[in-house]
């Protein structure tokens, strides 16, 4: 999608009411429903983190980044995410949050990024996070600069493939809390986006597709 065509559609995205749950119960696998469903989550203290959905032109066509983790001991190793991180006393918001940490993975500063609105929490039971992402738009070409000691790889998805439901597929994975199991992902070049990535994705895509 052109990048000027993009911007025109994104004042009618606030007035899209989020369909939430529905739009990410579509990408969870049904252990992940079943746990979301039962989890009385305000017993369980999440921590706060915030991600950046984060669009900006490349060659005059729309694209969003996201990122490759490195591998480490932890439950996201190496996984697909969007940039962002812990929520820290001093951002005040987690707008801040994501700002701060999308300058610090992959180096694009708060000030060349507008922040278009708010997207559902999403609360991920085995990191015990509680999750806020935001859609921010850049209106330049972006440089990135990742930080090595949390980024392997910058992934730069075109618009059209991310809205092209030939990227949705199913899959068997093992994760941190089950073996061997059916999972709905999004096939991004050689990348599996599964969990908690995939269904913010999925949001995100429903979003879009009614304003388009």
């Amino acid at each position: 999608m052109n990048f000027q065509d993009f911007l025109e559609y994104v004042p009618k995205l606030i007035e899209v009411e989020l369909p939430a749950s529905e739009a990410h119960y579509k990408m969870a696998p049904l252990e992940r429903i079943i746990e979301l469903n039962t989890a009385e989550i305000e017993n369980k203290n999440p921590k706060k983190a915030a991600v950046m959905m984060l669009f900006y032109p490349k060659n005059g066509r729309t694209h969003l980044v996201l990122i490759v983790r490195n591998s480490y001991e932890g439950v996201h190793s190496a996984q697909i995410a969007f940039p962002g991180g812990k929520y820290e006393i001093e951002d005040l918001t987690f707008e801040n949050t994501a700002l701060r940490e999308t300058h610090e993975e992959i180096g694009i500063h708060p000030k060349s990024i507008q922040i278009i609105m708010p997207f559902t929490p999403i609360y991920i039971p085995p990191s015990n996070f509680m999750v806020y992402p935001f859609l921010g738009i850049s209106n330049e070409e972006l440089v990135f600069a990742p930080d090595s000691n949390e980024v392997s790889k910058i992934i730069e998805l075109p618009m059209s493939v991310f809205l092209d439901d030939n990227t949705v597929v199913n899959t068997t994975m093992t994760t941190s809390y089950a073996k061997n199991i059916d999972i709905p992902a999004f096939k991004i070049e050689e990348h599996i986006v599964w969990g908690a990535t995939a269904m913010m994705l999925s949001e995100l895509k429903d979003v879009f597709k009614k304003v388009l």
